[in-house]
């Protein structure tokens, strides 16, 4: 486990807190430096549209219907932290209290287009509560989440609020993961490589541990080279890849090797590519990319724990990179 000396700890977290900071850290990235961010947050950003019916590869399992499907996931599979809404951590959180928390502090729908109106994700609550929560719960959360927008014609108010909230964050001795996306009328082109670097430096200012982006494309480039520019933008705060839509399994574990080993990621936020699977294979799905993501395992291996090869997966059970 890191301790103080090596984990990089924020000047604005206080001195009584950098221990909790430390501790907070090391649990959210299993005390290897990179996270594993399993994302639960669709209920509100996809409404139902991602927990019944078809998607890109058929028909969603019956499992997703019921929204305990994911936190039966976070409890059995290896993750770093499960990042939800409040209310849905309040509801289950205490039949699986071993799982370690992300409180994602705005939510939106996506029922108001762009071409309608320029997004704008408002505060739900702020720090204070989410540490209150935590005390009085006795729940692991060592962290807090907020989406911003930026280009969006509300992008000073979310950009005031995040600055609060990673403050406020760090004065807990908690970490914080920015989700920036490029969007608005004024927005062209939200996966271009460019802007999507420039969503990481302004995660960067804002004083964030992780940022989570689209990860970009540009006609005629490939993805993980383009994507070097974020990492570099980025500095001190950690970059993350959003998992996107589902896709094959193989065809991600790939990507997403790419991610960490060409482009430098830190780590992976992953939803739909786990969720959006019956337990068994979701769990299976989250050991393979944490196979990836923390024991810096290969494809071929993670693919072999994936497809259940029991005897990886205990040789792995430390998740420590080598």
């Amino acid at each position: 486990m890191a301790d103080s000396e090596d984990v990089m700890i924020p000047l604005d977290v206080p001195t009584a807190r950098r221990g909790e900071y430390v501790d907070n850290f090391n649990l959210m990235t299993k005390s290897t430096g990179r996270l594993m961010l399993f994302a639960g947050d669709q209920k509100v950003e996809h409404l139902n549209k991602d927990f019944v019916g078809k998607y890109e590869l058929g028909e969603i399992p019956a499992d997703d219907a019921d929204p305990e499907h994911m936190f039966r996931i976070a409890s059995k599979g290896t993750i770093g932290v499960f990042a939800t809404q409040i209310g849905m951590i309040a509801r289950y959180g205490a039949d699986y209290a071993d799982v370690p928390y992300l409180v994602k502090l705005n939510s939106k729908t996506s029922l108001v287009k762009t071409a309608t109106m320029d997004p704008f994700s408002n505060l739900w609550l702020d720090v204070d509560r989410v540490a209150e929560f935590a005390q009085n719960s006795g729940l692991k959360i060592p962290a807090v989440g907020y989406t911003i927008y930026l280009g969006s014609t509300y992008e000073p108010q979310m950009l005031t609020q995040a600055a609060k909230l990673v403050n406020d964050a760090h004065r807990h001795g908690m970490l914080t993961v920015l989700w920036i996306y490029p969007r608005g009328k004024d927005v062209a082109d939200e996966m271009d490589p460019h802007l999507i670097a420039g969503a990481c430096g302004v995660a960067l200012t804002l004083g964030s541990d992780f940022v989570k982006v689209n990860y970009p494309k540009a006609e005629g480039q490939e993805s993980h080279e383009i994507f070097k520019e974020a990492v570099a933008a980025a500095g001190r705060t950690h970059v993350v890849a959003a998992g996107g839509s589902s896709t094959d399994a193989n065809v991600f574990l790939q990507r997403l090797h790419d991610q960490i080993h060409v482009s430098g990621a830190i780590g992976n936020a992953t939803g739909r590519n786990i969720h959006q699977k019956p337990l068994d294979e979701a769990v299976r799905m989250c050991d393979a990319i944490s196979a990836i993501t923390l024991a810096d395992m290969s494809v071929e291996e993670a693919e072999n724990i994936y497809n259940g090869n029991k005897c990886l997966m205990q040789n792995a059970a430390d998740w420590s990179i080598a």
